[in-house]
This record gives structure tokens, sequence and C-alpha cells, in this order.
């Protein structure tokens, strides 16, 4: 999931009522008719689904839970990478240190 609906209206997880209510007049307000229609439906879409407790609770839910695997997904991509033995590389030595150290062997 790339944006929730609270990116939408530009809100915290967890908002008020009024300050969803307040984000989406603010929000209509600035749309005009260069607005893209896709993104004028989210945005109704967002209040629709958030001003809805009933809806917004299993909303948040959905979002909690794509978290949470989300989470475990990266630590075991971690674990699997901290399992495996490291390949040790050379810095590259800074030009100013390499002509310096080539003009004092010389």
């Amino acid at each position: 999931m790339l944006y929730t609906y609270y990116d939408y209206l530009d809100l915290p997880p967890g908002a008020s009522a009024a300050r969803i209510e307040a984000a989406y007049q603010t929000i209509k307000q600035r749309l005009d008719a260069r607005t893209d229609e896709t993104l004028v439906r989210l945005i109704h879409e967002a209040h629709a689904l958030l001003s809805d407790p009933d809806q917004r609770h299993v909303y948040d839910e959905e979002l909690e839970r794509s978290a949470a695997e989300a989470d475990a997904e990266l630590k075991a991509l971690l674990d699997d990478q901290a399992s495996k033995p490291r390949t040790r590389r050379v810095q590259d030595v800074p030009t100013p240190l390499l002509a310096a150290i080539r003009a004092w062997a010389a």
C-alpha cells in the first residue's frame, strides 16, 4: 500500500472526527477543475470511510495488519543478511591523501 486514506486527507492515524471533517473541508476548498479526477475520488472515498466509525475501525485494523507483515518481512530480510558472511572492501583513498602519500614516497 503506497498511500493510506489518512495520507489523502493529510492526517495522522487516530485523528478525531472533527479533524477529519476540517481536513476534508480544507482540501475540498483547494480542489479545482484542474485537479486529477482520480485524486478527487480518493479524497472523497477517504472522507466517507474515515467518517464512519465502524468502517474506520476495520480499516485501521487492516493498516495495523499490513504494517505488522511489513515489519516481519523486513526483520526476516535483515536477519538473513546478518547471518551471511560479509565481504570486506577497501575504501577508495581520497585523492588529496593519495597525492600526499605519493609525494612523501618520492
